[in-house]
């Protein structure tokens, strides 16, 4: 499989069940910044969605992996419980510590209007299952499955 690192974005790989995406960046930020990209364009075309309502965004983690998982659970989260459905992601930060890792950012996007938005899938979960996240030569790239 190629992974284009040199640039961010993110591809869909099949999956019977659920959705799985490969994330890339040339940094960890963006990588971040588009898995949760990709997880949202599971529910939504995000393309259609105005930045009306901001979050800002702090995870604490152990590891890289949970730090990902931490963060697209939380994004999640917001979505259920604050009804915004989220179409812009920074990642303005990710450092490394003795007690882990931290992701300071904001996402962004409108509040969730059935009359407005037309949803494509539910995504109900991360899930740890193959999920990783790999330095490549030019930069990153996460692996990820979304409980659909």
């Amino acid at each position: 499989m190629h992974y284009i690192t040199n640039k961010s974005g993110y591809e869909y790989l099949p999956h019977i069940a659920d959705a799985r995406f490969i994330a890339y960046g040339s940094t960890l930020e963006q990588v971040f910044e588009q898995a949760a990209l990709a997880m949202f364009n599971v529910i939504i075309d995000t393309t259609v969605l105005k930045p009306e309502k901001n979050v800002e965004i702090s995870i604490k983690s152990t590891g890289l992996d949970d730090l990902l998982y931490d963060y697209l659970s939380e994004l999640l989260y917001l979505f259920e419980v604050e009804t915004i459905i989220f179409g812009h992601f920074t990642v303005n930060s990710i450092n490394m510590s003795n007690n882990g890792y931290t992701l300071v950012g904001h996402a962004s996007g409108e509040t969730t209007d059935p009359k407005k938005h037309c949803f494509d899938c539910e995504v109900k979960a991360v899930t740890y299952h193959q999920l990783s996240i790999e330095k490549k030569e030019s930069g990153y790239c996460a692996h990820v499955i979304v409980d659909t």
